[in-house]
């Protein structure tokens, strides 16, 4: 076994783990706002009282699911993008543009990565109701924006190293399919 062998095998368990990562904390972030909100409105009625904690355990889960979705977006092709002008282009434009784009998308996101990171470690305070540290409740901004400043990276090189267009690692335009 040689050694890019090797590294092709790490690099793929280590991506297979990554998206196992991505699909549990989505998923537990959505189920857990459909249970906070749900559940506080039930016990409001029943009681006349809300639940203290179910504001900030909402905001735990939304800020996840909004910033770990930043990756697993980009590595579906599913993220909002205005395509009209990149529908239109001709092939070598569109290729252009599917190298272009994903690498100035992947600047921008490492950027605010670094602002994410600077915000997360400075946060002294802790939450009202359930005493947080607030760095918990952020932490995943920086850690999304990376994710997903990679998973850009790797939109740009899968462009590169193939000849047709691709909106991500397992998704070609829609003119290749």
């Amino acid at each position: 076994m040689n050694v890019l062998s090797l590294f092709k095998k790490i690099i793929g368990w280590i991506d297979y783990l990554l998206i196992k990562f991505e699909i549990l904390v989505l998923s537990w972030a959505i189920i857990i706002i459909s249970i906070m909100t749900f559940g506080n409105v039930v016990v409001r009625q029943i009681t006349g009282r809300s639940w203290g904690f179910a504001a900030e355990i909402s905001e735990i889960a939304i800020i996840m699911a909004t910033f770990m979705g930043i990756s697993y977006a980009a590595r579906k092709g599913r993220h909002i993008s205005m395509s009209a002008f990149f529908d239109m282009a001709p092939k070598k434009v569109k290729k252009a543009l599917s190298i272009i784009n994903p690498l100035v998308t992947a600047i921008i996101l490492f950027v605010l990565c670094y602002y994410a990171y600077v915000y997360t470690a400075g946060q002294t305070r802790v939450t009202s109701s359930l005493e947080i540290p607030y760095w918990v409740m952020v932490m995943f901004m920086p850690i999304g924006f990376f994710l997903g400043g990679v998973q850009f990276l790797r939109n740009m090189w899968i462009n590169i190293v193939n000849k047709e267009v691709y909106l991500a690692q397992e998704k070609k335009d829609y003119d290749e399919q």
